[in-house]
């Protein structure tokens, strides 16, 4: 059975070029990279190499790159040295429609640390309601952490005009860039950002390797505390074969931005007309504009999600109903409820994501194979009744 895959925000293909850039250093060149003798200079000097793609990647210096092992943990790195910057400071803001590594994080403060957090909401396209961000910065605040993409919706926040606010005010400002890195541009000294996030497995990388950006100045405080590794910022000898695969993904994802404009946005909105045209009670979630060029949410009126994805699966697509991070729960996805998206449609979204080894074809089969399943799942269904719901 012929696999189509669309669920590239939840993880991608690994590239062939990093794997093959990968390969030397599982094998051969095996030396640890802080040690003094020339073998393990070897790979030192090919793990600066991928800082300084990445670097190239956000428009940043190499010395401002430090290697995590994954966007949750360069989440929690961001928002606790901001927090031991700025003891005195309890209050955060952020939005409630983040991803669970900032969320749940924060809820954990709010809970056992007594910090003040507040959740900006959102309107029902997912765009942030600016006014209540503003109106809620204070001398208080330590932190504005907001991401630059929704991972279910792809809707975009204007991270450069928050990010400003926030630097007049003197407020330390993170955005989480994990689901945008690779889909449309990042400029971190544009957006004006004190640290950013990213995570390999999002742009062709492995997983189990991310990316902190820390701007130059800021006293950085360790997540995990060792030895010298990351000018001591990062301690644990380095995930050396992951990072050099970090480094040619940033390269490539910086190539194929353009691809990803043209080709991969072509696809989504061929997607999304066909779907439209040919399953009434089908409504985007999200707005229509300010959106990743990858990804399309769509709910369908009076069925389950997870009955579609079931049935998409067993003809070979791979779907979503929202984050990977939650699909261990039956409730509608908390970005849906934020945007006020009604239940019987919310119930029904399944999110196609998509990235450029997808083809016009594979639409195609997504249309053909979802419109059946869609009318099958609805004769069931109590909800559904004369072509509409009820």
């Amino acid at each position: 059975m012929k696999i189509v895959y669309t669920d590239n925000n939840a993880t991608t293909k690994v590239a062939d070029e990093v794997i093959e850039e990968m390969l030397p250093y599982l094998g051969e060149l095996y030396g640890n990279p802080s040690s003094m003798h020339t073998f393990g200079d070897k790979v030192d000097r090919k793990i600066k190499e991928a800082r300084q793609r990445v670097a190239d990647f956000i428009n940043a210096d190499p010395d401002e790159i430090v290697f995590t092992s994954c966007g949750t943990e360069s989440d929690n790195a961001a928002i606790y040295s901001a927090i031991n910057a700025f003891p005195e400071k309890k209050h955060i803001i952020t939005s409630n429609v983040e991803h669970p590594a900032i969320n749940n994080l924060y809820q954990h403060l709010q809970k056992t640390k007594g910090y003040e957090i507040t959740f900006v909401p959102v309107d029902k396209k997912g765009l942030l309601d600016l006014d209540a961000l503003y109106d809620s910065m204070s001398d208080n605040t330590a932190i504005i952490s907001l991401m630059r993409a929704n991972n279910e919706t792809g809707v975009l926040f204007p991270i450069e005009l928050i990010a400003k606010k926030a630097n007049e005010k003197g407020i330390l400002f993170h955005t989480d860039a994990v689901q945008a890195a690779g889909k449309i541009a990042i400029d971190v000294k544009k957006m004006g950002v004190d640290m950013l996030s990213l995570s390999g497995h999002k742009i062709h990388a492995p997983k189990g390797i991310g990316v902190l950006y820390v701007k130059k100045g800021f006293k950085f405080s360790p997540f995990l505390i060792g030895g010298h590794q990351e000018q001591g910022r990062r301690g644990g000898t380095e995930n050396t074969v992951s990072i050099i695969g970090m480094g040619k993904a940033c390269e490539l994802a910086r190539e194929n931005l353009t691809i990803m404009d043209t080709k991969v946005r072509e696809l989504r909105d061929y997607l999304q007309i066909q779907l439209l045209e040919k399953i009434p009670g089908a409504s985007i979630n999200g707005d229509l504009e300010l959106r990743l060029p990858n990804t399309l949410s769509i709910g369908f009126d009076a069925v389950e999600g997870e009955s579609i994805l079931l049935l998409l699966d067993r003809e070979g697509i791979c779907a979503s109903s929202g984050s990977a991070c939650t699909s261990g729960s039956l409730d509608p996805s908390h970005v849906l409820m934020a945007m006020k998206v009604p239940f019987k449609s919310a119930h029904g979204s399944i999110r196609f994501s998509l990235s450029h080894y997808n083809t016009k074809d594979e639409m195609d089969i997504i249309t053909n194979t979802l419109v059946p399943a869609i009318q099958k799942l609805r004769d069931m269904s109590p909800f559904w009744k004369d072509g509409k719901v009820i």
